[in-house]
């Protein structure tokens, strides 16, 4: 079984940069691209891409060299890991096209299951033209109203890691700034220019025949397919957004306008601000839906300032609720694309799932609890339309593994193990950790998380090395999960007896 090798924190001085100096510098190997791939979850992917020979071994490394960080990032010894350690256990190289990725989204054809969500990343017809050059299939364009819309600034904020990258994204951005005329020239545009590219409209309308008018010229200025903005957090006054994504009897009210406007799909985008999405969703179907797309992003605060007492982002001293999206969310998303995945009463409802998708396992996690389709911003918004590249080499990569002939035949293959309670886990066996000696660096952090987070399982030895103690470990898995040098895996299982 391979067993991964290479992880972010291998490269974390790395910035993915633009027009990266590194690949200029080698000029036999895409550096960068390599890079990008073991930042994405690629790893594989890059390693089949490598020569048989190491070019990287009797190298004087002039890419670490002419790294805008210089020096910081252990590009040739990364390089030898792919190939040295990599590469001889992959079980297949890289799948020389792409057509087990084709798939449809309610019966319309789509190059892939990859879509821009609605947002700024699709906004304009210059940027879904390079999207869509990039290899995007389709955009669901950045939600079209009839009513202005005036931005704040700033309007973006952020929780970030250790290296700067984006772990949580807050907005308070609103809808398309741009008049329904201007929207549908670009649909126009696009589908001439782009006929095989799938073009989401998303609208959101006032009363019932905004919503009606909108779908209607959608469908007439060539969209493939609608979205219904139920769910948008900065637009709930006045019974917009997530005010309508609450109330079942809106979403059906005003989905069942939006099908009198048209005949082509329908999805509706609902809400995480709910407790279930299923009530929703049903309503949705009733209205007329085809399916559902979700999650949009969760109303949230990040951070307070301890000097002003505002919080991000701060407009003249006020701030408001946003909307919270990135890596962030994706177990809340993950939860509901489940629990909608297991409604019998959905199962001819298409999901199009969202919510911290960065990688193409991301997109996988969600194709296996029922997702068709996925969309993706904020990780767009940080990375760039680049990351489609990854998205889908790795996704195809894993399909042919599998022996998989296309993405359906992976979809809904996670739901039978998922539960909305945890009666249904086992109890009777403890799995107890295995300590990799060769890896460990003595530095002690299972034993602290053990004994003041645990069950004082762990000491260190005269080595600084951990020793288990079987009669308290309870089997936690703690202590996995704290290691910084991954050397604490699984062992054995003990059989509890129960009295």
């Amino acid at each position: 079984m391979f067993e991964k090798k290479l992880f972010r924190a291998d490269m974390i001085r790395c910035v993915l940069c633009a027009d990266a100096p590194c690949t200029h510098a080698c000029g036999k190997i895409d550096v960068a691209s390599m890079l990008r791939s073991i930042w994405f979850d690629n790893e594989k992917v890059a390693a089949s891409r490598l020569p048989e020979e190491n070019l990287c071994a009797a190298c004087s490394a002039p890419c670490e060299a002419a790294c805008v960080r210089a020096h910081e990032v252990p590009i040739r010894r990364l390089m030898e890991r792919l190939h040295d350690e990599v590469k001889p256990a992959l079980e297949l190289g890289e799948p020389q096209d792409e057509a087990r990725l084709r798939t449809q989204l309610c019966g319309v054809p789509m190059e892939n299951p990859f879509l821009l969500s609605s947002s700024v990343v699709g906004s304009t017809y210059d940027m879904c033209a390079r999207a869509f050059e990039a290899g995007w299939a389709g955009v669901s364009f950045k939600t079209i109203c009839s009513f202005e819309i005036h931005e704040t600034s700033p309007r973006f904020s952020a929780i970030t890691g250790d290296n700067g990258s984006i772990i949580g994204f807050k907005n308070v951005e609103q809808l398309s700034d741009h008049s329904v005329a201007e929207n549908m020239e670009i649909f126009r545009r696009l589908k001439k220019n782009y006929p095989t590219k799938f073009i989401l409209a998303s609208i959101m309308g006032q009363n019932e025949e905004e919503w009606e008018e909108l779908s209607r010229l959608s469908q007439e200025n060539g969209a493939d397919a609608i979205e219904l903005n139920f769910s948008c957090p900065n637009m709930a006054d006045g019974g917009l957004g997530s005010d309508i994504g609450q109330v079942p009897e809106l979403v059906e009210r005003f989905t069942a306008a939006a099908r009198r406007g048209a005949s082509i799909p329908i999805l509706a985008k609902l809400t995480p601000n709910v407790a279930t999405m299923s009530p929703a969703a049903e309503a949705a179907k009733r209205g007329g839906a085809d399916g559902i797309a979700a999650i949009n992003t969760i109303k949230s605060i990040v951070g307070v300032n301890p000097h002003t007492y505002v919080s991000a982002p701060a407009v003249r001293g006020k701030s408001a609720f946003g909307g919270y999206s990135g890596n962030a969310i994706k177990p809340i998303a993950l939860r509901f694309i489940a629990e909608m995945g297991r409604n019998p009463e959905l199962s001819v409802m298409h999901l199009s799932a969202m919510g911290g998708v960065e990688n193409w396992s991301d997109a996988l996690e969600y194709i296996l609890l029922g997702a068709g389709s996925i969309q993706v911003t904020t990780a767009v918004m940080q990375y760039g339309y680049r990351i489609i590249d990854d998205l889908k080499a790795g996704l195809n990569l894993y399909l042919a593994e599998k022996g998989f002939s296309c993405v359906a035949e992976a979809r809904g293959l996670g739901l039978d193990s998922v539960s909305e309670t945890t009666e249904v886990m086992e109890r009777d066996t403890i799995l107890f950790p295995k300590f990799h000696r060769e890896k460990c660096i003595g530095c002690g952090r299972c034993q602290i998380s053990c004994a003041d987070g645990g069950h004082q399982a762990i000491r260190l030895d005269r080595d600084r090395k951990p020793i288990l103690n079987g009669k308290n470990c309870v089997g936690c898995h703690l202590c996995v999960l704290v290691c910084p040098q991954r050397a604490i895996g699984s062992s054995r299982k003990r059989l509890e007896k129960r009295h």
